[in-house]
């Protein structure tokens, strides 16, 4: 099959997924400076949507916070799937969080998630991976590749999205753990981006490799809560993260830099308090856009341009606090627009589709939408 062809009927499952859980049930329109968009429903009655991942035969794989995995699959049912850890722990913001379907699945089938995992006095952020059997309910063969050190109380600030990188590397976002200074302490994971291989070794290349003391999957640091997280065309890695009382983030992210938290920041405490010692600091990376007030940033996608060309390049980022998707543009990047409407109720996670749609998963309504555009 040619490359060609196999992206065509990826589309065109896609699309018939799309069709054959939405059609019978109730659409939203909303609006946008490119004229009005269709926000489809495809599934509904999820406790608590947490993320969602293309597989390549047109199903999508759900998690809910509370701890279940779900395929949706592409002639409209639906099952709960089955093995994962016994570990898994809901606490406060933590539990089952994100999903990745890695680029070679169709020859591995092995699917990657992040969540809270259970340890001495608290819980913290992992990474496990399994094998998704040929019906799609059931994970064989699973391990651990990752767990944060030396671990965490409360139930703050988990952080815990995915992305595989260019080279393979698969990255995953953790957040301070509601301990401000453990963010600049490079003997914890707390507030870093770590890397890994795919088996959970750690890459030689690593900023951190060879250093005593330290944590050598560390790819960065000084990050607050890290909700959203992808690649642009470019290849490079962008997050947006939570700030407190303003000074949410979006940060193109390189290796070995120190982003700043509790240090700098561009919000205050919920007290009203500053933060640190200012907005700037040498040796600390100033983000590429901030938003005060808070916005809540949960879920990132950098547009392909498909469906919509004059969004190509364009950052949306879903909020949490405001009920939106955020669409930035320019450079450097300013807000362009807020679409909201009722399907956009605490947007948790945006993904772009095979077929240039955006998939969004509303956390409010414990349901996942489809965007295309609505002429």
């Amino acid at each position: 099959m040619s490359k060609m062809n196999g992206a065509v009927m990826l589309r065109t499952a896609f699309l018939a997924l799309s069709l054959s859980l939405a059609a019978p049930l109730q659409a939203d329109t909303l609006s946008s400076d490119s004229g009005p968009l269709r926000g489809e429903l495809v599934a509904d009655d999820f406790l608590g949507p947490w993320s969602l991942g293309f597989l390549p035969d047109g199903g999508v794989l759900v998690t809910e916070k509370e701890g279940a995995l779900w395929i949706l699959r592409a002639d409209g049912n639906r099952d709960r799937v089955a093995g994962l850890p016994d570990d898994i722990v809901q606490v406060g913001q933590g539990g089952l969080l994100d999903v990745l379907i890695p680029r070679d699945f169709a020859q591995t089938r092995e699917v990657i998630f992040s969540h809270a995992a259970r340890q001495p006095g608290g819980a913290g952020t992992a990474i496990s991976a399994g094998t998704l059997t040929a019906d799609g309910t059931r994970l064989q063969d699973v391990r651990r590749l990752f767990e944060m050190a030396p671990g965490s109380s409360g139930g703050r600030h988990f952080g815990g999205r995915l992305v595989e990188g260019p080279d393979g590397y698969i990255f995953l976002s953790i957040g301070d753990r509601g301990d401000r200074p453990s963010a600049q302490d490079l003997g914890r994971h707390n507030g870093s981006i770590i890397r890994i291989n795919r088996d959970g070794s750690v890459p030689s290349d690593n900023p951190l490799v060879g250093r005593e003391g330290v944590q050598p999957e560390i790819w960065s640091w000084g990050h607050r809560n890290p909700q959203g997280m992808t690649l642009d065309a470019q290849g490079r890695l962008w997050t947006n993260a939570h700030g407190a009382r303003g000074g949410d983030e979006v940060n193109l992210i390189a290796k070995g830099r120190n982003y700043g938290w509790p240090v700098i920041s561009y919000g205050r405490h919920y007290s009203g308090a500053k933060i640190g010692e200012g907005t700037s600091k040498p040796g600390m990376e100033q983000p590429a856009f901030y938003w005060d007030p808070s916005i809540a940033p949960s879920g990132l996608v950098i547009y392909s341009g498909k469906l919509w060309p004059e969004w190509r390049g364009d950052f949306l980022v879903g909020s949490l606090k405001f009920d939106l998707v955020s669409r930035l543009s320019g450079t450097p990047l300013q807000e362009a627009e807020r679409i909201e409407g009722d399907a956009t109720s605490r947007v948790r996670d945006l993904r772009e589709a095979p077929d240039g749609s955006i998939w969004m998963i509303s956390e409010g309504n414990g349901a996942i939408y489809r965007l295309t555009p609505g002429d």
